[in-house]
């Protein structure tokens, strides 16, 4: 990959998770501030969640289908842009559902896109696709302290504006996003069924699902529940940041972790670290200490645990069918996984409590790694 590719893809990893720190931590506040009903508020925040189950394999498959990766990116992100720029026509429900369920159709179509791409200019030396993708973390801890402190100051209000400046972020930097067609490979004869009914793909898409349906309570009530312990809301904030930033060094050393441990026990010992980590927070949360140490561990359930699961798809589907195995793996994880993850945690959360709700967060995690242990042959 030449170094100027490298760069807009950083630069676009960067904005697009940018737009996640602003948007997931405060966009709830935001419509709260609009006088909307708890169901509406659930309504507009999971449109993000639920658009990823299924367009991104709308995408993968046009892209595979076509060839041009690069174009439908720039599509999809001015498109996405312009959706969301319809926000600004006024503040009823209506025009938010339709706006933001558009807006999430098209921005789910970059990533998997863009992952496909840049793993295919990495060729051979995809350990280095972490280095690049780091920069999206960057990208989050950034926006999500600037605009937390930007709001306090000038009020929530002003974050529509905000978001839609990173939108644009995005779409300038897809602009420049290098064509990189899916090379011929052997596989390109073969049916996208036959990869599908490998009993290693199966155990890795289904692992990944546990994986993302364990962090359902942590991405919607965890600074609930450090809250319920007494915690701030500035420390609640750091706890967060820490968790970023340990992700962002796991990133940084990926090359080598891979290196000394492989694919395979790179990605259980995700799965292994995940459910330790889900038993601390859900019966020690009373500990700053082991609540830093918990933190420390999304180095491992997010960070490597991502990186090996974005080469083992590459490994998986080669040639024509890459774009179609990341949106999968979108939407397996992030898309279905974090969806119920999510409902299923607001729906038990007040007959369970937070110590049962993590603990189960910690028995899916560990479904997972029974289930990679056992079938993830690679």
């Amino acid at each position: 990959m030449q170094p100027q590719q490298a760069r807009i893809l950083a630069g676009f990893y960067f904005f697009y998770f940018a737009f996640v720190g602003a948007f997931s931590p405060y966009w709830g506040l935001y419509l709260q501030s609009l006088q909307f009903s708890a169901w509406q508020i659930g309504i507009l925040m999971s449109l993000t969640q639920i658009m990823r189950i299924f367009a991104p394999n709308v995408w993968g498959w046009v892209a595979d289908r076509t060839g041009k990766r690069g174009r439908i990116i720039r599509l999809a992100a001015l498109i996405s842009l312009l959706s969301y720029a319809g926000i600004f026509i006024g503040n009823g429900f209506s025009v938010l559902l339709v706006a933001l369920a558009s807006m999430s159709f098209f921005w789910s179509a970059s990533l998997p896109l863009v992952e496909a791409i840049t793993l295919s200019l990495l060729g051979r030396q995809t350990s280095g696709y972490s280095r690049i993708r780091l920069w999206g973390s960057v990208g989050f801890v950034v926006a999500s302290v600037s605009i937390g402190h930007l709001l306090e100051r000038v009020g929530v209000q002003y974050l529509p504006a905000t978001v839609l400046l990173l939108m644009a972020g995005i779409a300038v930097y897809a602009w420049w996003i290098p064509e990189s067609p899916a090379s011929a490979h052997a596989t390109d004869s073969g049916r996208l069924g036959d990869i599908l009914r490998q009993p290693a793909v199966i155990a890795l898409f289904a692992a990944c699902f546990f994986m993302a349906l364990a962090h359902g309570p942590y991405y919607t009530f965890y600074s609930i529940h450090l809250a319920e312990y007494g915690y701030s809301k500035s420390s609640i904030g750091y706890l967060w940041s820490i968790g970023v930033i340990a992700e962002i060094i796991a990133f940084a050393l990926m090359q080598r972790i891979i290196a000394a441990l492989g694919l395979r026990t790179l990605f259980l010992l995700g799965l292994l670290l995940a459910g330790l980590r889900f038993l601390v927070i859900a019966w020690l949360a009373d500990s700053i200490v082991l609540m830093l140490l918990a933190q420390v561990l999304h180095a491992a359930t997010f960070g490597t645990h991502h990186a090996a699961s974005i080469a083992l798809i590459h490994r998986f589907f080669q040639g024509r069918h890459q774009a179609k195995g990341q949106a999968l793996y979108i939407s397996a994880s992030f898309g279905l996984g974090g969806t119920l993850g999510g409902l299923a945690t607001g729906a038990l959360w007040g007959s369970l409590g937070a110590g049962w709700i993590f603990t189960l967060a910690a028995l899916s995690a560990g479904a997972g790694l029974l289930v990679a242990q056992r079938w993830l042959k690679c």
